[in-house]
C-alpha cells in the first residue's frame, strides 16, 4: 500500500474513529491526528492521543510496513524522538525508542473500509490518459467549479511569485519589472528566455530615453538579442547596426548574448524579428502601458493598447534582405489573449498582493473573457468530460494536468478525493 494514501486516510480520518485499539490492545483515542507538513522528519507533528488513559503529544510516522522505520533509517534520525505513535497498513516488527521501549503502533488496514479501498484501487488501475478518465463525468459541478477557482488560482499564484522574483532583482522597479515580463511573454516559449535575457541586458531608464523613436528601440532590441551581429547589405539592417553600435557606446552597453534566438519550426508571423518589431512598436505607442494595465479591468480596453502594427519596413519582410509582398502585421487578438494570461494577470495580482489589495473578482472576470485556449490538453479534457469555454477554465485544467494528473497527485484532488468517497 503506497504511503500517500495512507497519509490521506490518517490526515482526513477515513476510518472508524470508534472502539480503537493499538496492535497489542491498548485502547486509543485520536484527539488530533496532527498536522500534515511534508519536509524533513515525521509525517504529522504536534498530534494528540490517549493511550490507555494516558494522554501523549507528539508526532506521528506513517510507513506501509513497520519494518520501513529500519529501512529509512529512522533509528539513527534525531527528528524521530518524539513520535509517540507509528501508524502503519502492516506491522511486521516492533520499533524501539532510545530508551529501548516499543513505540505504539496502529495497524490502519483493520479499519479502513472496503469502499474506499475498491475506490483507490480503481482510480488508480492503469487508464490511457489521467486516473479519473472513466469517472470524470460523475463529478458534480460544485466540486468542479470550486476545484477550478482553486486551480486557477493555484497556477497565477506560481506565476505572480515568478513576478515577484523577478521585481527583486529590479529593486523593487514596477515598470523595469513589467518591461522584462513583456519582453518575456512576446518571445513565447521558443525565445521567451533569449528576450527575457536582452530585456535584462539594457536599463529601462535607456529604454524610456530612447522610447519615443520606434527605429532605436528596434536596434536595441535587434542588437541585444544578436541579430545584428552579420554583415548585411540590407540598407534598413545597416542603419540599425549604426544605430545599435552608437546606442552601445553611449551607453555603455555591456550585451552578452547568452541565448541564440531561434527561427526553427516556427511560423513567420512568430518570428522573432517581427515579435521584436512589434514590442518596439508598443513601448513606443504607450509610454504608461504599465500603469494603464494596472488600472483596467476592461478586455477591451486591454486590446486597445496593444493595436499596433509594425514600421513599413517589417510590413514587407520577415527577416532582413528578403522582401516579400506587403501584408499586415498587426498584433493579433489571440496573441493579446496571451499576453494577459502569461503576463498582464501575473504582474496585475503581484502588484495587489504585495500593495495589500484583493482583486481576485477582476482577474477571474478577464480571464473568464478570454476565450479558452486550444491545445490537446484541452481537447482531452473534453473528451471524457471536463470542457473549457475560457481561458479561466482552461489555465484550471493546465494545473490541473500538470500538477496533478502527470504525477498522480489524485489524494491531493478535488476530484480524486472525491471519487475515492463516493459511496463512503
Amino acid at each position: 500500500m503506497k504511503e500517500d494514501f495512507l497519509h490521506y486516510v490518517w490526515q482526513y480520518k477515513k476510518f472508524a474513529l470508534t472502539n480503537l485499539k493499538t496492535f497489542s490492545g491498548q485502547e486509543l483515542t485520536i484527539i488530533h491526528s496532527g498536522y500534515y507538513v511534508q519536509q524533513a522528519g515525521p509525517d504529522f507533528f504536534n498530534a494528540q492521543i490517549i493511550i490507555d488513559n494516558q494522554k501523549w503529544a507528539g508526532n506521528i510516522e506513517i510507513h506501509s510496513k513497520s519494518s520501513d522505520w529500519y529501512v529509512h533509517h529512522h533509528q539513527t534520525d534525531a527528528n524521530y524522538d518524539n513520535v509517540i505513535l507509528h501508524v502503519v497498513w502492516e506491522h511486521d516488527t516492533d520499533v524501539f525508542r532510545k530508551n529501548n521501549t516499543v513505540i505504539p503502533v496502529f495497524e490502519l488496514k483493520q479499519h479502513v473500509s472496503h469502499e474506499v479501498l475498491q475506490h483507490y484501487k480503481n482510480l488508480f488501475a492503469q487508464k490511457t490518459w489521467i486516473n479519473c478518465e472513466n469517472q470524470l463525468a460523475t463529478i458534480d459541478s460544485f466540486t468542479i467549479s470550486n476545484w477550478i477557482e482553486r486551480l486557477f488560482f493555484e497556477r497565477l499564484e506560481k506565476k505572480a511569485n515568478e513576478v515577484e522574483t523577478l521585481l527583486q532583482k529590479n529593486t523593487f522597479d514596477w515598470e523595469a519589472t513589467f518591461f522584462q515580463l513583456l519582453a518575456k511573454s512576446f518571445g513565447l516559449n521558443t525565445n521567451g528566455e533569449a528576450f527575457l535575457k536582452m530585456a535584462e541586458s539594457i536599463p529601462y531608464s535607456v529604454v524610456k530615453k530612447e522610447g519615443f523613436e520606434v527605429k532605436s528601440l528596434e536596434a536595441l532590441f535587434f542588437g541585444a538579442t544578436g541579430l545584428l551581429e552579420d554583415e548585411n547589405e540590407d540598407n534598413y539592417f545597416d542603419d540599425l547596426k549604426k544605430r545599435w553600435n552608437y546606442l552601445k557606446y553611449k551607453y555603455r552597453l555591456n550585451v552578452n548574448y547568452y541565448d541564440s534566438v531561434q527561427f526553427f519550426k516556427l511560423r513567420p508571423d512568430n518570428f522573432p524579428t517581427i515579435r521584436l518589431a512589434q514590442l518596439a512598436q508598443i513601448i513606443a505607442k504607450q509610454h504608461h502601458l504599465f500603469q494603464n494595465l494596472i488600472n483596467t479591468n476592461s478586455i477591451h480596453q486591454i486590446y486597445h493598447y496593444f493595436d499596433c502594427n509594425v514600421t513599413e519596413y517589417w510590413q514587407s519582410h520577415y527577416v532582413f534582405d528578403k522582401p516579400h509582398s506587403r501584408r499586415n502585421k498587426k498584433i493579433t487578438k489571440s496573441f493579446i489573449d496571451l499576453l494577459v494570461l502569461n503576463c498582464i494577470l501575473p504582474i496585475k495580482f503581484a502588484f495587489a498582493h504585495i500593495n495589500g489589495n484583493s482583486i481576485e473578482e477582476n482577474i477571474v472576470a478577464l480571464a473568464s473573457e478570454i476565450v479558452s485556449e486550444k491545445n490537446t490538453i484541452i481537447d482531452k479534457f473534453k473528451s471524457v468530460g471536463l470542457a473549457s469555454t475560457n481561458s479561466y477554465q482552461s489555465q484550471a485544467m493546465l494545473q490541473l494536468k500538470k500538477e496533478y494528473c502527470n504525477i498522480n497527485k489524485c489524494l491531493h484532488c478535488a476530484i480524486g478525493q472525491k471519487l475515492i468517497n463516493f459511496t463512503s
